[in-house]
């Protein structure tokens, strides 16, 4: 740069700037020179010319899938990337799997003309270009299919129809916005390039290299929470339909999901309704050794109504352990044993069970004796091994043979019983099947319970009220004493007004033991005569109401996690946006985070309340829980211990807040893993029916029960959940 010089006229300058930088550094240089500063200008003008012959690059990792949709899929796309770095010509080939790339920066023509482009790459791509240096007025050029099945070899330009453009005119004293997409599995030879040529016949494409490119901006010194600066335009974000439907049942519209909106009963309502009855459970462990991790043993089940579609039948395809049944036998004789075949040639009939059998009472009793292993490793997948019979097998069924080889006939029909699966379930934890979902509560159960609860409720306020719909019931079952039951009803007031019911009923089985009578005296039986058994009493569990205002504090502790911070950070503004529920705080340990500056984050953000709390040293997550909690003054209030890679729900907070009771009730809500590739608009993975890594308690409660178990999980974590368990059951 020869005429860059401190005599240079204004003119020469301007001239200079105009030629060889982007307008917008022309712009600052201008600011600058007006400004009498000609020494600035030259630093200014040095910087600038530092974006020409590079173009940014952002990955984003660990994403399995082929086609560049599915890129866009990811949630931290397009502004959290793994790595934020630059390239130096327009063909980048990492050797690396699973990953998407978003090449983005300005094009510099080397004439004006007309000219072609093409991408070649290994799996898919897509090249957007812009008719003006504007990112939002990007428009898609040329791709490499949109399936995931499409691919080419490297300098493979013609391959497909989609790979050529039609002619482009381009001026040299101009800039254009572009933008490639490309989109990686774990196959094949990894690669994109994008080539141009002139719009002549038998020219060769000829990849785009660094002296026709420059950076979008220069992202060197930004943190990774810094995105205003990032572009986002029609390449960078899904285009769903007009009408999107999710494959999975779960992802459609429930009441339970917006009831918290619904305004509250007044209490007072509620007062006297049932008679007090105290909660006394059989299944509370008592001076009962557990040893470590063993507390999973004793670990069970609520049944839910009305059906949640928790059941994820989109992924039984891949596991069909739902079904009871050994992965070899269905993959042999496969459900046929349900039907019997009309019209068959001897009178043998295929097995077809009847609920109402003595053997599916058996099969249930069996189940229930079916328990894990009292001393599993938290690292270990507890997950039955390739070719592993299930406890809970068919195989002593006498299956005819040769069906397989039978000769084919359309005319064939066959009856069937109705089945219902969820007959052979138990409550016990099964943590060899993790798609099964929540338990179903029997419709005609919820029915009887409510009938009596609506009658006493009228009986109590004049007949006021009209039961609208049953959100939800959940059950926890107890048959020595009695079921406990949570119930939530969308009620009519008078008429005129919507009111919401959450409360906690018993159904008390047996009034005669000590600490278990109600408060209503009983006439006793003559003493020559048997006592009669007493019926069923529907009662209000004294101490076990839940607090609809109480303060729930999420704690995180982090280190270098600035997409997921920030993604956390994010959700908890929307959850307070949405719900307008102050009531919440979010307390971070940062163990010395380098990629963001957690704590600017947490002052800029909108949630009601936070604190950030610094550590040196290693990640420590039991130290950092612990950190965490200490913080918090009242005793009555709840913890949260959290993770981060969560996508919460709206009613994530008033599912805490009626699952904990002090001195009564914690909450591990399950949670779904994710398989590589998925999100949470098409949820393919598991539940992860042994983690306990989410867990709500009232601080009084985790005080009493010793906190975090700070001494034997140093540097290390996985397993201190359970231990946590432990502890807690005991």
């Amino acid at each position: 740069m020869s005429d860059c010089r401190l005599g240079m006229t204004f003119d020469k300058l301007l001239q200079t700037l105009s030629d060889h930088i982007p307008s917008c550094c022309a712009l600052w240089a201008l600011f600058v020179i007006q400004g009498s500063l000609q020494h600035v200008v030259i630093c200014l003008l040095f910087v600038c010319l530092q974006y020409k012959g590079q173009a940014n690059l952002h990955v984003f990792e660990d994403w399995c899938g082929s086609s560049v949709a599915q890129l866009r899929k990811n949630l931290h796309f397009p502004l959290y990337p793994h790595t934020r770095t630059t390239v130096k010509k327009l063909a980048v080939a990492p050797k690396w799997k699973n990953y998407g790339l978003r090449i983005f920066g300005f094009l510099h023509p080397y004439k004006d003309g007309d000219f072609q482009f093409s991408v070649s790459s290994d799996d898919n791509s897509e090249f957007w270009l812009s008719p003006d240096e504007c990112p939002l007025n990007a428009r898609l050029l040329v791709y490499v299919g949109q399936l995931g099945t499409e691919w080419t070899a490297p300098g493979e330009f013609t391959k497909f129809r989609s790979q050529s453009s039609k002619s482009v005119h381009l001026i040299s004293s101009r800039r254009y916005y572009f933008e490639i997409l490309h989109k990686q599995d774990d196959k094949g030879s990894d690669h994109v390039e994008v080539g141009w040529r002139p719009f002549l016949p038998g020219l060769k494409y000829e990849v785009i290299d660094s002296a026709y490119i420059s950076l979008y901006t220069d992202e060197s010194s930004l943190k990774m929470n810094s995105v205003d600066h990032i572009p986002q335009t029609l390449a960078s974000h899904i285009h769903l339909p007009a009408e999107f439907r999710p494959q999975a049942d779960m992802l459609r519209p429930d009441p339970r999901d917006t009831f918290y909106s619904t305004p509250v009963i007044d209490p007072s309502r509620l007062q006297n309704v049932l008679p007090a009855c105290l909660y006394s459970p059989t299944y509370v462990v008592k001076d009962f050794p557990i040893a470590r991790y063993q507390g999973l043993q004793f670990v069970y089940l609520s049944f839910v109504y009305p059906n949640d579609f928790t059941r994820l039948t989109h992924m039984e395809r891949e596991n069909k352990c739902f079904y009871r049944e050994s992965p070899i036998y269905l993959e042999k004789f496969g459900f046929y044993k349900y039907m019997k075949m009309d019209e068959e040639e001897d009178d043998r009939l295929f097995f077809f069970p009847n609920p109402d059998d003595s053997h599916l009472t058996d099969i249930d009793q069996d189940t229930n004796r079916s328990n894990p292993d009292p001393n599993p490793d938290p690292e270990q997948e507890l997950e039955p091994e390739e070719g592993e019979m299930s406890d809970y097998s068919y195989e002593e069924v006498e299956v005819r043979p040769g069906w397989a080889e039978e000769s084919i006939n359309w005319q064939r029909t066959f009856s069937v019983n109705p089945m219902d699966f969820e007959l052979l379930r138990s409550d016990w934890n099964d943590l060899r099947c993790n798609v099964s979902g929540n338990l179903q509560l029997a419709e005609s159960e919820v029915v009887d319970v409510l009938a009596q609860y609506m009658e006493k409720l009228n009986e109590r306020n004049g007949g006021i009220y009209t039961l609208l719909r049953i959100i939800n019931v959940e059950k926890r079952r107890d048959s020595a004493r009695g079921n406990r039951y949570l119930v939530e009803l969308e009620l009519m007031e008078r008429g005129r007004s919507v009111v919401r019911l959450s409360e906690y009923i018993y159904l008390l089985l047996h009034r005669g033991r000590p600490g278990e009578e109600s408060v209503e005296n009983t006439d006793s039986a003559p003493a020559s005569a048997p006592p009669p058994l007493p019926s069923p009493l529907l009662c209000q569990p004294v101490m076990l109401q839940w607090r609809r205002d109480v303060m729930v504090h999420f704690v995180v502790p982090v280190k270098n996690q600035a997409r997921w911070v920030q993604q956390f950070i994010s959700d908890m503004e929307n959850l307070h946006q949405q719900t307008k529920d102050d009531n919440f705080s979010i307390i971070i340990v940062d163990f010395e985070s380098e990629d963001m500056d957690v704590e600017q984050a947490l002052r800029e953000s909108r949630v009601p309340k936070y604190e950030y709390l610094r550590r040196e040293g290693n990640f420590e997550r039991s130290a950092g829980l612990q950190i965490g909690v200490d913080t918090i003054k009242d005793s009555h209030s709840i913890v949260f211990l959290c993770d981060l890679h969560i996508h919460f729900p709206l009613n994530i907070l008033e599912s805490i807040r009626k699952h904990c009771v002090e001195g009564r009730l914690a909450f591990a809500p399950i949670v779904m893993r994710l398989s590589c590739g998925s999100s949470p608009l098409e949820p393919n993975g598991y539940w992860e029916v042994n983690g306990f890594g989410l867990f709500g308690i009232y601080k009084s409660d985790f005080d009493k029960i010793g906190g975090m178990n700070t001494e034997e999980f140093k540097d290390r974590w996985g397993g201190e959940d359970w231990e946590l368990l432990d502890r807690y059951i005991k």
